[in-house]
């Protein structure tokens, strides 16, 4: 089945969206609300298009493609729908990013009252690293020409891995639906609220129920914007000085895929690599467990006991000694008076090891595994 996008002939499975077909076919449509692996809420509008026989523009990410269809995705019409909704997003928030790089002397009324908002005395975590930024940017929208919106805005710093300021939310969803579609917690209560309910405890923002919430920060990595934070990160570097590595994830046999943002050789946040079996999830472990790597009282040197104290030695000498009284043990009492233990926090590939060790190199089956209760 085809349709048209921009002129250009697109071929789309049945059941598709038109933003489904056009980003198959490497045509850009922006989005803000729309999350992969989830329903489709047409929240935002960004992605607006043009359809020859429609009278208004309809959201690409839940209007079906059909056959014979003509769309337009940079009509000027859908081109400044989508600048007049960045100018109402921007305005709906206190977005302080938008003056970084002016002179303080120079800014505007509207810059002076975003910086001046509670908690917005540093530049937004997010600078960088910001769908809403980014569209501004590319449609030209003008900033300093909108008047923030005034609070009182929530800002949630209970919990002890996330921080939530609403002064920087635009009412996406992306955080509702990661943790009620994607992970299932349901941890963010939907429907949150109208605007028209704005009141002084910020009920009709997305305010997460703690009580559900297991702390696997998919909420964190779906927000497009600063008001989602992961507060071990803050203030460890903008997202363009760290490198990203891909790695597998060291805490389960699941093999879920990463990426490690490391800065002057130190991790400073993980995020989860849009790959299988994980798809871009993590658990609270995979996503927040890396203090270790850098912790002070981290064991880097094998011990050896001495009498009643424990020195430092070197892998052969570690490795020496284990061996020779796990031979001693063999010999003088028999294969079945050895046997191993592993774990669920590493790999399939180690656990796979073990076994073969107490297995082949043993010769006992005295093998088990901390999962299996």
């Amino acid at each position: 089945m085809t349709l048209k996008i921009n002129g250009r002939e697109v071929e789309f499975q049945p059941g598709q969206t038109i933003l489904e077909a056009a980003r198959q076919a490497g045509i850009e449509i922006p989005t803000l609300c729309h999350l992969e692996h989830a329903p489709a809420t047409g929240a935002c509008r960004i992605c607006v298009v043009e359809v020859t026989g429609s009278d208004r523009l309809l959201p690409s990410c839940e209007t079906p493609a059909s056959e014979g269809m003509e769309v337009w995705t940079d009509r000027a019409r859908v081109i400044e729908a989508r600048r007049t909704i960045l100018e109402m997003l921007v305005a709906s928030g206190q977005h302080n990013c938008f003056v970084s790089e002016t002179d303080p002397d120079e800014w505007t009324e509207f810059q002076l009252e975003a910086m001046e908002a509670e908690g917005h005395e540093d530049i937004c975590p997010a600078h960088g690293d910001c769908r809403l930024q980014d569209l501004v940017v590319a449609y030209g929208v003008r900033p300093e020409k909108i008047k923030p919106a005034q609070g009182p805005f929530p800002v949630d710093d209970s919990h002890p891995l996330i921080k939530r300021d609403f002064s920087r939310c635009i009412q996406c969803g992306r955080c509702v639906s990661a943790c009620n579609e994607v992970q299932v917690n349901l941890a963010i209560p939907n429907p949150y609220g109208r605007r028209e309910d704005r009141s002084g405890d910020g009920g009709w923002f997305p305010l997460a129920d703690y009580d559900r919430c297991v702390y696997c920060g998919e909420c964190i990595q779906a927000c497009p914007v600063g008001a989602l934070t992961e507060k071990k990160a803050v203030n460890k570097g903008r997202h363009w000085e760290a490198e990203k590595v891909k790695t597998t994830c060291p805490y389960c046999g699941v093999g879920c895929q990463m990426y490690l943002h490391v800065q002057d050789d130190k991790v400073v946040k993980i995020t989860g690599a849009d790959s299988v079996p994980n798809q871009g999830s993590l658990c609270v472990k995979g996503r927040f467990g890396y203090d270790f790597i850098n912790a002070e009282d981290r064991l880097t040197r094998p011990l050896i006991r001495v009498e009643d104290r424990f020195v430092k030695a070197t892998w052969e000498e570690a490795l020496d000694l284990v061996a020779r009284r796990f031979r001693e043990i063999k010999e003088k009492s028999g294969p079945n008076s050895l046997g191993g233990l592993t774990s669920a926090r590493v790999t399939n590939e180690e656990n796979y090891l073990m076994q073969k060790l107490i297995r082949s190199g043993f010769g006992t089956n005295n093998i088990d595994h901390c999962a299996r209760l």
